[in-house]
């Protein structure tokens, strides 16, 4: 049942003792992920915006803002933190059919909170799977991207009530908690229409420092509106129209997240390592290829195949990892998608912006039943200038929850994210803190983030 009273009522029923040990090493290896993710995007322009923000608006706090030396409240750390995770859209995603959020940015709310409490690491675990299990099934049974509301409209709600878990709020808390989040803090869409700009990369940043700061007013006797979903005017009216959810205990939503093996938006990874893959086997000259031609699923085409504004016009690293066509053409020549090629020079060389023209995407409707289905498919078509077609045709990416990425393979992407802040002896330091993380509390782990 979807109340703030049922929200509450499973925030409460979360036990870590119950977790399958699966769920416990899913949990993991997001934490892990994330927080390679988080110190990976230290310098890039849009977080040092937000870390000056923090900065001028804190006064020390008793949270730590990763990979600086200073610290800021639980709800600054918290955007601070998440602006972090989020920044480079290597995060993790949900995939549902009508939604795809990201449950990786509840994580670094639930640190923040979890170091203000001193919480262990099992209060830890416990409490981001809470958010991984309410972000899942909003995302499933309440999407909101076709009514114009933005994927972080949830992101408030699963931060508060993960937060809500590990400062271990009451029953009434909790509710007051959901209901202050959901009610005052509902997000456009327009952050990823249109010309895409740099707030799409920091919106759930915003919306996790809310939730928290939800749960503190709270926390300190703020009441909320608790029929903040059937009431009148409230977010089933307004917001989401009617659903419900089936909240379990055992937080397997987890499973349902896929792991990004590629620096791109979520729907490119099959694509991405599909034209990759033609690359290397076919040893590709950029100059030799005609065109491009992609099928794909609704959300795609939607999001990032021109659905939603033409993606050809591509000058900044928001427009270019938003755009299908530049991330197909940049893949092709690179042989690869990190980080590197959202440089600004690399996204303005004549390269990627001639290639990026040639490519086409179009919605199959075939594909899209493929993807409610649980697939990823891309069929992916290259014509050269000799008249020679190439095809590939894939049903998921490395990473995707048919294909999921195995620990040894999280911790590689951790080492390639962090070694240029941390040394191999503090990297090994983070990684043995989160594999042992039962053993551990936030504050172990915090400490190695300086």
């Amino acid at each position: 049942m979807a109340t703030t009273g049922a929200i509450a009522d499973f925030v409460q029923a979360v036990e870590y003792d119950e977790f399958d040990d699966d769920v416990v090493e899913e949990l993991k290896k997001r934490v892990l992920d994330s927080v390679g993710i988080g110190i990976g995007a230290l310098g890039e322009a849009p977080v040092e915006i937000v870390a000056e923000t923090v900065s001028d608006v804190s006064d020390g706090g008793s949270c730590t803002l990763w990979g600086r030396s200073g610290s800021a409240s639980p709800s600054q750390a918290a955007m601070h933190n998440t602006a972090l995770t989020r920044y480079l859209d290597y995060m993790d995603s949900f995939l549902a059919p009508g939604e795809t959020p990201h449950p990786s940015d509840n994580i670094a709310s639930v640190i923040a909170c979890g170091e203000r409490v001193d919480a262990s690491g099992q209060d830890l675990i416990e409490a981001v799977g809470v958010a991984y299990e309410l972000q899942g099934e909003l995302a499933w049974n309440a999407p909101v991207r076709d009514k114009g509301w933005d994927h972080v409209t949830h992101t408030v709600l699963s931060a508060a009530a993960g937060s809500g878990s590990i400062l271990d709020l009451d029953r009434e808390q909790l509710r007051h908690a959901v209901g202050i989040a959901g009610t005052a803090h509902n997000a456009l869409r327009v952050t990823r229409t249109g010309g895409i700009n740099e707030w799409k990369g920091i919106a759930s940043a915003n919306a996790a420092r809310n939730g928290v700061y939800s749960c503190l007013l709270a926390e300190n006797g703020m009441e909320g509106p608790t029929n903040l979903f059937e009431g009148q005017k409230g977010w089933k009216h307004i917001v989401s129209g009617e659903f419900d959810v089936d909240l379990s205990a055992g937080c397997e939503r987890v499973f349902d997240t896929m792991t990004k093996r590629y620096v791109a938006e979520t729907y490119a990874q099959s694509a991405v390592e599909g034209i990759i893959e033609l690359a290397e086997e076919h040893d590709l000259d950029h100059e030799q290829v005609e065109s491009i031609h992609l099928d794909t699923f609704h959300g795609a085409k939607l999001i990032i195949g021109g659905g939603e504004g033409d993606r050809h016009e591509v000058e900044t690293k928001a427009q270019a990892d938003h755009s299908l066509p530049y991330m197909l053409a940049a893949a092709l020549i690179d042989r690869e998608m990190t980080n590197d090629a959202y440089d600004p020079e690399r996204i303005q060389r004549d390269d990627v912006q001639s290639l990026l023209r040639t490519v086409t995407v179009e919605e199959d409707p075939e594909l899209t039943e493929r993807f409610e289905s649980g697939e990823m498919p891309a069929n992916l078509t290259i014509t050269l200038t000799d008249g020679t077609t190439l095809e590939t045709r894939k049903d998921d990416f490395q990473g995707h929850p048919n294909n999921s990425m195995d620990w040894e393979q999280v911790e590689a992407k951790f080492h390639t994210m962090a070694r240029d802040r941390y040394d191999q002896q503090r990297r090994e330091e983070i990684v043995d803190t989160v594999r042992n993380l039962e053993s551990n509390t936030v504050a172990d782990l915090v400490a190695l983030l300086d």
